[in-house]
């Protein structure tokens, strides 16, 4: 990526996005919740929560707003249906990233109604969301090491096809 300074006329810098697009990593955050993220492509990743809060929750296509900021330093951020937010930043090469997770207080009071494929209960999400409560926001910010970062090819939905429960033993626990 070329150093380019960004102006009002020229607000976006150039983007780059093959250092992420297409890779699947898995990461643990420092509280002990480990996540795994695929970016199918500029738009959409698929991921899995294989412990944690929500752990046993996982989600294909969802639509994402993801830029690059630096070099080697990327931003993927996206609103779900049930009302939740998240922001997370990826180094892959340093092999940290910072997540943001906005909870609404529905899901912190029950996350174990998310732990589920949530593609198929779309509608169920919705309504819990507007069931509510949404306030207090549970905020949760943490920074994660990534412990496996992998290129998988753009759009393969065999990345991500199963639960995390249905995964062999020790899936998560690869690193290279």
């Amino acid at each position: 990526m070329t150093t380019t300074t960004t102006t009002i006329e020229n607000p976006v810098p150039p983007q780059d996005l093959s250092g992420i697009v297409g890779h699947r990593f898995i990461y643990t955050y420092a509280n002990g919740w480990q996540y795994e993220m695929y970016v199918k492509n500029a738009t959409t990743i698929d991921y899995r929560i294989h412990t944690g809060m929500v752990g046993g929750r996982w989600v294909k296509d969802q639509e994402v707003d993801l830029v690059q900021l630096a070099e080697d330093a990327y931003k993927v951020s996206w609103n779900e249906p049930t009302g939740t937010s998240v922001v997370v930043n990826v180094l892959p090469r340093r092999r940290v990233l910072h997540g943001t997770i906005f909870f609404p207080h529905w899901i912190e009071e029950d996350g174990s109604k998310t732990v589920l494929y949530q593609n198929e209960h779309l509608d169920e999400m919705r309504a819990y969301r507007d069931a509510g409560p949404t306030y207090p926001i549970y905020v949760v910010p943490e920074f994660a090491k990534i412990t496996l970062f992998e290129h998988v090819g753009e759009n393969n939905e065999n990345v991500v096809a199963a639960g995390p429960s249905d995964l062999p033993t020790g899936f998560a626990d690869r690193t290279n």
